[in-house]
């Protein structure tokens, strides 16, 4: 049974930085996706950041192209998102998500969701 869970996010100030982390078990990677995305209250779930399991291949919003990092070590189990520069407009509900081939951004093809960690960014 796959189990994704996300820690590290909290409140900063604009401009500051975070990592996120998600703790994947009973996942096979292979040619799959996993990704980042987020939520703001009233907003649509939006993709942030994705990297294919199999190449390492990595595909990034616009909005957070050049500030955002994701990486996954597959040794330890671990997918994480290093957020620089951070904007009040990144605040939301970041969730870890996996098992999707199709389009990175399309997030009902993903089939395995963390609960989500909240970032708060104040300005």
């Amino acid at each position: 049974q796959v189990q994704l869970v996300e820690s590290g996010g909290t409140s900063v100030q604009a401009g500051g930085s975070l990592r996120l982390s998600c703790t994947v078990s009973g996942y096979t990677y292979g040619r799959d996706l996993m990704g980042w995305f987020r939520q703001a209250p009233g907003k649509e779930r939006e993709g942030v950041a994705a990297i294919s399991t199999g190449a390492g291949s990595t595909f990034y919003a616009n909005s957070v192209k050049g500030r955002f990092t994701i990486s996954l070590d597959k040794a330890k189990n671990t997918m994480s998102l290093e957020m620089n520069n951070l904007k009040p407009e990144d605040t939301g509900t970041y969730y870890c998500a996996g098992g999707s081939n199709d389009i990175w951004t399309t997030w009902g093809a993903y089939k395995y969701w963390g609960q989500g960690t909240q970032v708060t960014v104040s300005s």
